[in-house]
């Protein structure tokens, strides 16, 4: 795509000396340090860039909405000659720390998916809400939306019609099934102004964090979105870069820090929705081979391994916690999902995961009511990760039989294959991990490890069968 510049274009790149990078709906001006972004003078079915007004106007919502989470990059507006024509000012940043080039080198992790887990919490939660009056996140919205994928697909894969056909219908029944709780989303304000593009193209390392950028700008129903849509398409693209290992820590990370466990029974629906959006995107460019790819990951994540429940037992210090991150990281369908005690118990009393409850052992936060709450609220939301198919894995010390009782039984009526994931260590060794503990959500100390010595109840002689050790 190499079209001759408009005579003014070219006049502000001489001006600039910047070399220019041509895109469907864009040209952008390069200099070593900064970038400019100009809208092309151009009308599409899902854009309007028709006059100068209306691409100025484009201009400051790209300033305005991507201000919202990288100001350091997002500088200004500058006026490009006096016909009204305006560019979008960025600072350069080196397209090798883009998160699809640092994945592609094998060099992104878990730690700075963690970070980008927290960045778009911390996002979300100060997002614009869609009001009920607004049609955005509307369960007819949202099926529409995916249907008409089908529709022009059909016409760019002829080939394919046949897997087409299953994927469309699969979409069909699917959102049969969660109307409800699209439409629940909706009233419980789940439906924001979000990036609306969030795939690791659009994600670069700067100064040690993961920042988005490039959100769209031009299209409100792309960017008015449940935020489970969202997250679903990182998660999706992640398992298109074959790392499905990364795939569900970020996704784990996401609803660890939202507690957000009522976007479980949407997210499959939404990650299919995005695979197909990008084999459609590849069908338009001629790409048939990445289309292919794109259908393959969409019948992948539609059809999920049996749904599984996975319980710890140990006391504090046994490794637990690196034993369950183990397990869901080393399931290749990334369908698993983490619950952790200490996380949880925190959030009924409105603290952060890493937050100190500054109260002593047998003070409010940790009473045996207080501990009864957090088991009920593990029961209820495994219950709901298990109902939409999703494996779990509960991250607590279940001490006690009928703790563990009460989710082999929560198993048994799911249906689902039921196992112990039993962590063990020597007294000294475990003194010596909680003393050293540092940037935890658990606060157990040596004190409440002396605790549990005197209340563990052992493993009986009907549970061993169902113990997986560590990895």
């Amino acid at each position: 795509m190499n079209t001759p510049l408009p005579d003014w274009l070219e006049a502000f790149r001489a001006r600039l000396g910047a070399e220019v990078v041509e895109t469907h709906i864009s040209w952008l001006l390069l200099t070593e340090a900064f970038a400019w972004k100009l809208k092309k003078p151009i009308t599409l079915p899902f854009l309007d860039y028709g006059t100068a007004a209306r691409r100025r106007h484009f201009c400051e919502e790209e300033l305005r909405l991507n201000q919202r989470f990288a100001p350091e990059l997002y500088l200004g507006l500058e006026a490009v000659d006096d016909t009204g024509e305006w560019a979008v000012k960025m600072r350069r940043f080196p397209e090798s720390e883009r998160l699809d080039h640092v994945c592609a080198r094998g060099e992104l992790t878990p730690a700075q998916l963690s970070g980008l887990a927290e960045v778009v919490v911390a996002f979300h939660d100060a997002a614009a809400v869609a009001g009920p009056e607004t049609p955005f996140g509307e369960p007819e919205q949202v099926r529409d939306a995916a249907l008409e994928n089908f529709t022009e697909l059909f016409v760019l894969l002829p080939a394919a019609s046949p897997r087409l056909s299953c994927l469309e219908r699969w979409t069909q029944e699917e959102y049969a099934r969660i109307r409800p709780a699209l439409a629940a989303r909706k009233a419980a304000g789940r439906v924001r102004e979000c990036h609306g593009d969030l795939h690791l193209g659009n994600l670069v390392m700067a100064e040690g964090r993961v920042l988005p950028f490039d959100c769209i700008e031009f299209n409100d129903d792309f960017r008015w979105i449940d935020v489970a849509s969202e997250l679903a398409f990182t998660y999706m693209d992640l398992l298109d870069h074959r790392r499905p290992d990364l795939a569900a820590w970020l996704l784990n990370e996401w609803l660890a820090g939202s507690g957000d466990f009522e976007a479980v029974p949407v997210l499959r629906f939404y990650a299919v929705y995005k695979a197909m959006v990008r084999a459609k995107v590849a069908g338009i460019g001629g790409n048939a081979l990445v289309a292919e790819r794109y259908l393959q990951l969409a019948e992948t994540i539609a059809a999920p391994p049996p749904a599984r429940l996975t319980i710890t037992f140990g006391l504090s210090g046994s490794g637990k916690t690196t034993a369950s991150a183990k397990l869901l990281r080393a399931d290749p369908s990334a369908t698993t999902l983490r619950l952790r005690s200490d996380v949880e118990r925190k959030r009924l009393f409105g603290l952060a995961p890493l937050a100190r409850s500054q109260t002593r052992i047998d003070g409010s936060i940790y009473t045996a009511d207080s501990t009864r709450r957090t088991y009920a609220r593990l029961v209820e939301a495994t219950g709901l990760m298990l109902d939409a198919g999703w494996s779990v894995v509960v991250d607590a010390a279940f001490l006690k039989r009928s703790e563990r009782d009460n989710f082999r039984a929560l198993a048994a009526r799911r249906g689902v294959r039921f196992a112990i994931l039993a962590c063990a260590a020597p007294v000294s060794e475990l003194q010596r991990r909680l003393q050293a503990r540092r940037g935890d959500a658990s606060e157990a100390t040596v004190e409440v490890l002396e605790k549990q010595l005197g209340w563990i109840e052992p493993l009986g002689s009907d549970e061993p069968e169902r113990v997986i050790p560590p990895a």
